[in-house]
């Protein structure tokens, strides 16, 4: 592996790239023998990226002007006889920050441009079926089928009307640890409910909240929210975030996540905005 290829492709986009090993100690939580985190120095951002044993990088694309690229690692299969493991990582600037993003396994990629498309949650690439015209162009941060702010995506839904009693002020959307975006107003539908604190920030349903409660008594003094898992969202309003633009939605859009929570890749990604 030449990691002075690899250094020099990075910064094309004007980005600093690190290798360092892999400490497994570190890292218990996190699989393969990639890991790529956005980290920082004196000097700003760079990409982190630690390395085990006979682990292996390929760019496979680099476009300078978007600032992205498409990063590859190879790992050898773990038992004879199967196909070694390949994930794929699209890795870029995004408004104000560098980020990484693991690229779900189920599409085809090859590129940037494909890598931007496999990201869509499938229903905005069903939605988009049939649209003429270069992919690339469908893949800013407003289009005339979504507005995306970081990983989430907003789709009109201008025949949604809402009780006002029922819809919630200063919402945050979240993603497991990361900085929450922040909602003027925001509406769930359906969902199971969870509780979540510091402690458990994905939640726990009310059955294994119960679990828990029998095993560890100190945990009902925690201080519990209550929320729902993989409702249907709708957001209208202001959506702020500390690393993105304000963007303002005049009337109600569903929210959607993209899909890089699908890829095997994910569990190799460190960064979360």
């Amino acid at each position: 592996m030449n990691f002075e290829s690899i250094s020099r492709k990075f910064r094309q986009l004007g980005a600093r790239v690190k290798f360092r090993p892999l400490l497994s100690k570190r890292w218990v939580n996190l699989a393969g023998k990639v890991q790529i985190d956005i980290a920082r120095d004196q000097r700003g951002e760079f990409f982190d990226v630690r390395l085990a044993g006979d682990a292996d990088l390929l760019v496979l694309d680099v476009q300078p002007s978007d600032r992205h690229l498409l990063l590859m690692s190879r790992e050898p299969a773990p038992r004879r006889g199967m196909p070694d493991l390949k994930d794929k990582f699209l890795c870029g600037h995004d408004e104000r920050h560098w980020f990484v993003a693991g690229v779900p396994e189920s599409t085809p990629v090859s590129s940037v441009v494909t890598a931007k498309e496999a990201l869509k949650p499938r229903l905005i690439r069903d939605l988009e079926a049939g649209l003429r015209g270069k992919l690339k162009n469908r893949q800013g941060r407003k289009t005339e089928t979504f507005l995306r702010q970081g990983e989430w995506f907003f789709i009109p839904a201008p025949a949604i009307v809402f009780p006002d009693h029922h819809v919630l002020r200063d919402e945050p959307l979240r993603r497991g640890r990361g900085k929450p975006h922040h909602c003027q107003f925001l509406y769930r539908l359906g969902g199971t409910a969870v509780y979540f604190n510091h402690q458990f920030p994905n939640g726990l349903t009310e059955a294994e909240r119960a679990t828990l409660f029998a095993t560890n008594p100190a945990a009902v003094r925690w201080q519990w929210r209550s929320m729902r898992r993989d409702p249907q969202v709708f957001v209208r309003g202001q959506v702020r975030h500390a690393d993105h633009a304000t963007i303002t939605l005049d009337l109600w859009h569903r929210v959607l996540l993209n899909s890089e929570a699908e890829s095997r890749a994910q569990a190799s990604v460190a960064f979360l905005d």
